[in-house]
C-alpha cells in the first residue's frame, strides 16, 4: 500500500481540513479507503481518474454520504455525526459538481436568496466587484448564463455563506479554454486575498497544475501521493503511470516522493523550477473509463495531447492568430476569411481562395466541418470550436444538427474576435455552399459591423433569403448549379463571387490606411433613426425636413427587417438617437402578419439606454399578401386591398389593448428617457374621418392599455397629441420632444459614437 505525503502545518494552528483513515463504502465497494489529506490554507488540487473517489471524498466532507470510520476535522471541529446543514454553518461551503442553478432565477436573485443570516464580508456587491461579468448579467436567468458564468455564479453562492473552506468538485468541467483560465485566475484571487481555504477537485492536469503550489493525486479510493505542480506538470512518464487510462497506480507506481515540506525533504533531488516555457498536457481520458479500462495505444494518447504555456488565456484565444501570424505576415495584419466545409466544399473554397490570394490580399481558409477530419485549412475546425461555451465536446461529441448549430455559434464568436472595434482587421468574409454551410456562415456574418464586406454564395439565394441575411448587408449570389465541385458554370460563379470580394476588400484596406478625408459642411451631423410605412410617409418627411439641417436622417421601412436593421445599428453604437414613428411590425408580430418584428424588438432601446422617442404608427393594422393568403379566421374581419399583392385587416379593440400592454412592458424596461406620442386624431392615413380604417373605440383600448401599463416617471411620459399622426403638428410634436432629450445642442456624430 502506498504511502502518502502530507504538508507540515505550523504548530498550533489548526488545518482547515484535515481527512484522517476515512473508510466510505457503497454496498459491498470499498470507495475510499483509509484517506489521508491535510489543507493547511490557500488552495489544493485533487486529482485523479473518474471512479477513484474524488466526488465521494466531497460528499463524504459535506455529510451527504455515510462513513464507516476515520476523521474529517475542518479548523479543528469534527465534521463526521454532524448534519449538512451544521457543516455549513462552521463554515464550510460547497460547489458541486454541474453547478446546480435554478433556470428562471436571475443571478441576482441566486445571490440573495444564498444571503442568510448575519452580514459578512460577502455580500452580492462585493461578489459584483469580484465577478464584473455577473454584474453585466445581473438580472439574466440561469438558463441565459454561459458555462462561465454560470460557474462563477454557482461559486459566488457558495461564497456568500461566508466559508472559511471552500469544497470545489470539477468547476472547469465543460467550460471553453477561454473560460477555465477566467475560473483558474477566479481561484487563485481567493486563494491570495486569504479569506478562504479551497480544496479543488479537478480532472484536466493543466488548471491542477496551475492554480496551487501542490497537487494530490488519488488513485483506487487512497491518495497516493501529494507532489510539487510544477513536478507533476513537466512528468509526462509521472503523469501516465498515476493518471493514464488503462495504467493503474497499485501496478506501476515509483517510490512515493518526500514532501517537499517535510522537514528533510530536500534531501532528494530537486524538483524543476516553475517555467513559463510551454508543456505538453496528456488527456488522461479519452474515453469515460473505469478500473477495468483496457490500455489506451500510445499513439492516441500523443494525438489527444495539447500544449499549455502559463498564460493559458493566450494559448486559447490566440491560438488562431499564431497561424495567421505564420501564414500571413503578422499577428495584427488585416486578411480575408474564406469559411466553409472543407470536407465536402475544400476544392471550391479553395479556388476562391486563390482568387482572392492572387489579387494581392491576405486569405484565411477557415474549416467549419464537424466529422474532425484533417483538412490543411488554415483554420481547422478544432480552433473554431475552442470559441463554443462547451469547447469542442460541445461540436464533434453531438449528432450533425446539433454539432452544426454550435459551430455556426463557435463561428460566430471567433468572426467577433476578429473583427475588432473598427471592423478593419477582417477585411471580408466570403463564403459557398448550400443550406448546411448557407446556416453555419450567416450567423457570423450577421454578426460583423455594417459595412464589413460579407458574401454568401448559396443554391438557396433565389428563394426566401430573409433568415439568412436579417438586419445585415450580406451579399447573396445564387450559384445557379450546385456547389459539388468545379465546372464550366460553376467556376464563372465563385469566380465573380472572389472577385468582388477582392474588390471590395481590397478598397476597405485602402480607406483604412489613407487618412481621413476632410469633412465638408454637413457631414459631421449626428445620425437619426426613424422608422417609416407608407401610411405614415407624410410625418416622417416632415420631421426630417424640420431636423434634416442639424441631423442625417436614417429612415428604415418598417417592413420587419427594417426595425432590425434600425436597432442593430443602434446596439453597434452607430446610430445614437432614435425617432421610432412606426411600431407597426409589432402588430404583425403578435397577430400573424408578413412583416413582423422580433421579440427583441425595442430591446437595442433598453439595451443602450439611449434616448428615444417613439410612436404608435400603423398600429390599426396586419399586413398580408394577396387577399387568399389572409388566415381563414380572420376571413370575416374588415380588410383593405392596399395593392394586389398586399392586403391590410383593420385591428379590433381586444388586440388594440393587447399591443398596447406589449409595448408598455417594453417601455418600463427602458432606463434611459422615453417620450411615447399619442395621435388622438388617428395612427395612419387610413385612420381618419372617412378613411375605412377610422375606428375611435379601437384607438382608445390602445391608448388606455398604455396608459394602464406604463409606470410614468420624470424620464418616461407617455404624451398625448390633439392631432393626426400625419399633421403637420403632431411632426412638430415629435421634433419637440426629441430636441428636448438630445439637449439644446446636438452633439457632432464622432460625439455621438
Amino acid at each position: 500500500m502506498p504511502t502518502t505525503d502530507r504538508v507540515s502545518q505550523p504548530r498550533g494552528t489548526p488545518p482547515a481540513l484535515q481527512v484522517r483513515g476515512l473508510n466510505l463504502y457503497y454496498g459491498r465497494s470499498h470507495a475510499l479507503q483509509g484517506v489521508d489529506l491535510t489543507l493547511q490554507d490557500g488552495v489544493l488540487s485533487l486529482v485523479g481518474r473518474n471512479g477513484m473517489g474524488k466526488t465521494s471524498l466531497c460528499k463524504a466532507i459535506m455529510g451527504l454520504v455515510p462513513v464507516s470510520s476515520g476523521s474529517i476535522s475542518a479548523f479543528g471541529e469534527e465534521l463526521i455525526g454532524r448534519s449538512t446543514t451544521d457543516i455549513a454553518r462552521l463554515g464550510v461551503g460547497y460547489v458541486p459538481q454541474g453547478r446546480r442553478l435554478w433556470r428562471s432565477l436571475s443571478v441576482d436573485e441566486h445571490l440573495r436568496l444564498a444571503q442568510r443570516g448575519p452580514r459578512g464580508s460577502w455580500t452580492p456587491e462585493r461578489i459584483y466587484d469580484s465577478f464584473p461579468r455577473l454584474a453585466e448579467r445581473k438580472n439574466n436567468a440561469g438558463s441565459q448564463l454561459s458555462g462561465g458564468e454560470q460557474q462563477m455564479l454557482a461559486i459566488s453562492r457558495a461564497l456568500l455563506l461566508n466559508p472559511r473552506l471552500l469544497i470545489m468538485d470539477e468547476p472547469t468541467e465543460g467550460l471553453a479554454p477561454v473560460i477555465v483560465a477566467q475560473v483558474e485566475d477566479m481561484l487563485v484571487r481567493l486563494s491570495e486575498e486569504g479569506d478562504v481555504a479551497i480544496l479543488v477537485i479537478e480532472q484536466n492536469i493543466g488548471v491542477a497544475t496551475e492554480i496551487s503550489d501542490t497537487v494530490a493525486i488519488m488513485v483506487n479510493g487512497r491518495v497516493n501521493r501529494v507532489i510539487e505542480s510544477a513536478r507533476l506538470a513537466a512528468d509526462r512518464d509521472l503523469q501516465q503511470r498515476l493518471l493514464g487510462v488503462g495504467r493503474h497506480g497499485h501496478e506501476e507506481a515509483e517510490p512515493p516522493a518526500v514532501a517537499a515540506s517535510e522537514p528533510g525533504g530536500r534531501g532528494t533531488a530537486a524538483p524543476p523550477p516553475r517555467s513559463d516555457a510551454p508543456i505538453r498536457v496528456y488527456l488522461s481520458n479519452p474515453v469515460i473509463p473505469t478500473r477495468w479500462s483496457a490500455d489506451v495505444a500510445a499513439a492516441r494518447i500523443e494525438a489527444s495531447a495539447r500544449t499549455m504555456t502559463r498564460a493559458p488565456v493566450a494559448a486559447a484565444i490566440a491560438a488562431s492568430d499564431r497561424k495567421v501570424g505564420r501564414s500571413v505576415g503578422g499577428l495584427n495584419e488585416p486578411f480575408v476569411a474564406v469559411a466553409g466545409t472543407l470536407d465536402t466544399k475544400g476544392e471550391e473554397l479553395r479556388f476562391i481562395a486563390d482568387i482572392i490570394k492572387a489579387a494581392g490580399l491576405p486569405v484565411k481558409l477557415v474549416d467549419l466541418s464537424t466529422t474532425g477530419r484533417i483538412s490543411g485549412a488554415d483554420v481547422p475546425p478544432l480552433e473554431i470550436a475552442l470559441h463554443h461555451p462547451r469547447g469542442s465536446a460541445g461540436i464533434f461529441n453531438a449528432d450533425r444538427g446539433a454539432a452544426v448549430a454550435a459551430m455556426a455559434e463557435a463561428f460566430e464568436a471567433w468572426v467577433k474576435g476578429k473583427s475588432g472595434s473598427d471592423g478593419v482587421r477582417l477585411l471580408g468574409l466570403i463564403s459557398a455552399g448550400g443550406s448546411g454551410a448557407t446556416a453555419l456562415a450567416t450567423p457570423a456574418m450577421r454578426a460583423l459591423p455594417v459595412g464589413v464586406p460579407k458574401l454568401m454564395i448559396s443554391t438557396v439565394a433565389s428563394g426566401n433569403t430573409r433568415a439568412y441575411v436579417g438586419p445585415s448587408d450580406i451579399m447573396m449570389m445564387y450559384s445557379v448549379t450546385d456547389i459539388q465541385g468545379l465546372n464550366a458554370i460553376s467556376r464563372q460563379v465563385l469566380a465573380n463571387g472572389a472577385q468582388a470580394m477582392a474588390g471590395m476588400a481590397k478598397a476597405r484596406l485602402e480607406a483604412s490606411k489613407a487618412p481621413a478625408p476632410r469633412r465638408r459642411a454637413g457631414e459631421d451631423r449626428p445620425l437619426v433613426g426613424l422608422t417609416m410605412f407608407g401610411v405614415t410617409t407624410p410625418c416622417v418627411q416632415q420631421v426630417t425636413k424640420l431636423i434634416g439641417d442639424e441631423y442625417e436622417c436614417l429612415v428604415f421601412h418598417a417592413t420587419g427587417i427594417g426595425g432590425q436593421s434600425m436597432e442593430k445599428l443602434v446596439d453597434g453604437g452607430l446610430v445614437p438617437a432614435v425617432i421610432d414613428v412606426s411600431t407597426t411590425e409589432i402588430a404583425d408580430l403578435l397577430f400573424g402578419g408578413a412583416f413582423p418584428a422580433t421579440e427583441d424588438r425595442l430591446g437595442a432601446i433598453i439595451r443602450t439606454r439611449i434616448p428615444y422617442v417613439g410612436s404608435v404608427g400603423a398600429l390599426d393594422m396586419v399586413n398580408f399578401g394577396a387577399p387568399d393568403t389572409v388566415p381563414e379566421r380572420y376571413r370575416g374581419r374588415l380588410l383593405h386591398q392596399h395593392n394586389p399583392q398586399v392586403t391590410l385587416m383593420r385591428t379590433d379593440p381586444a388586440e388594440n389593448a393587447a399591443m398596447g400592454r406589449w409595448i408598455g412592458d417594453r417601455l418600463n424596461l427602458m432606463e434611459g428617457p422615453v417620450r411615447f406620442l399619442l395621435p388622438e386624431g388617428g395612427v395612419s392615413a387610413l385612420d381618419e374621418v372617412g378613411k375605412p380604417f377610422f375606428d375611435t373605440t379601437a384607438r382608445d383600448a390602445l391608448f388606455g392599455a398604455l396608459e394602464a401599463s406604463v409606470r410614468q416617471t420624470a424620464l418616461r411620459q407617455l404624451v398625448r397629441v390633439p392631432h393626426h399622426i400625419n399633421s403637420p403638428a403632431f411632426a412638430a410634436a415629435l421634433t419637440q420632444h426629441f430636441r428636448a432629450l438630445q439637449g439644446a445642442r446636438p452633439r457632432s456624430r464622432a460625439a455621438g459614437r
